[in-house]
């Protein structure tokens, strides 16, 4: 479904901004002059003059490969074909891996709407 399909067409609208974040790996390789940014469990790539540069535009890259994948339809294959499987929290024996040094946060913004008086888009 999208967006545009989730809209009233009439009556008042809410715009809500929902920021989604993930604690990906980082990989970094001085190559000359340049820093090479890794994140190899997706094989996105980025670089620049120095390592704040470099994972600066990384996650840039990141960020547009995730808004990429979700506009085309494709987030869950892709992230399925890069080895992710959704894990069961309810279980007591999964808990979060806190991220080691080595990782950075991307943040997948998401802008929304929402009918007044409305609980969700799904009729």
């Amino acid at each position: 479904m999208s967006l545009g399909e989730c809209l009233p067409k009439t009556g008042v609208h809410m715009e809500i901004t929902v920021q989604f974040s993930a604690n990906l790996p980082v990989k970094l390789t001085k190559r000359k002059k340049w820093v090479v940014a890794s994140c190899p469990i997706l094989d996105v790539h980025s670089q620049g003059e120095n390592e704040k540069k470099a994972k600066k535009n990384l996650k840039e890259a990141l960020t547009l490969f995730f808004i990429s994948c979700f506009e085309r339809g494709t987030l869950d294959a892709a992230l399925k074909s890069c080895g992710f499987n959704p894990v069961d929290f309810a279980d007591p024996r999964k808990k979060l891996l806190q991220p080691a040094k080595n990782f950075i946060r991307v943040y997948i913004p998401f802008l929304g709407y929402q009918q007044a008086q409305q609980d969700s888009c799904h009729e």
